[in-house]
């Protein structure tokens, strides 16, 4: 079955050149053994490239699914191969309904086990608060998305941008925002903080 993850290796025109790990979300020890003389880990790393020049915030809606892949790696080989990680965690319960929403959550590898436990635990009592109809679904997905984005620090998405795992939402979901680089949060239309504020501003002012 493997441990599967995304590795995305940054170009120098800031897109980048996405390949697959088969093995690579087992316990994202991968991230220390990507270097400038093993920029495939010595094979771990897929060579074939999934998606070339594609840009950071299609990684997600386009390539991966919340349900198949548990990490994804961004790679800088012009920052000496420094690694960003991220685990995966997917925002459904399995019942064939709209099973694209996930999120991502920067992960240190020495706390992965802790991380993995928490959303584990999350999920699971919520899943059983559904089956006992103490909770509705609606309520359940928008409390474990919340969660996960005011205790982690998650990144929300919708794999496929909604259109191959159903026609919508059992919730208003929040809006899907990226990490930006330079520590702003980027959402995936490239629009950062700095945009929002003065599109807010803007408002404000003709009114």
């Amino acid at each position: 079955m493997g441990h599967r993850a995304l590795v995305a290796y940054r170009r120098p025109d800031r897109l980048y050149d996405v390949r697959y790990s088969h093995w690579g979300g087992e316990d994202l020890s991968l991230a220390d053994r990507i270097t400038e003389s093993t920029p495939l880990a010595e094979g771990v790393v897929d060579a074939t490239v999934l998606a070339g020049s594609i840009a950071r915030d299609r990684i997600l809606v386009d390539l991966l699914d919340p349900c198949v892949h548990e990490a994804l790696y961004l790679v800088s080989p012009d920052d000496d191969y420094a690694v960003d990680v991220y685990r995966v965690c997917w925002l459904e319960w399995g019942d064939g309904r709209d099973d694209g929403r996930g999120a991502i959550v920067r992960a240190d590898p020495a706390r992965d086990g802790e991380i993995r436990a928490w959303f584990r635990a999350v999920k699971t009592t919520l899943g059983d608060a559904i089956e006992m109809g103490a909770l509705s679904r609606r309520a359940a997905q928008a409390y474990l998305e919340s969660r996960i984005c005011e205790d982690e620090d998650g990144i929300v998405y919708t794999f496929g941008n909604g259109q191959q795992h159903g026609e919508s939402l059992p919730y208003t979901p929040r809006p899907d925002v990226w990490p930006a680089e330079d520590g702003r949060r980027e959402d995936v239309t490239g629009r950062t903080d700095d945009d929002r504020d003065r599109d807010r501003d803007g408002d404000e002012n003709r009114e």
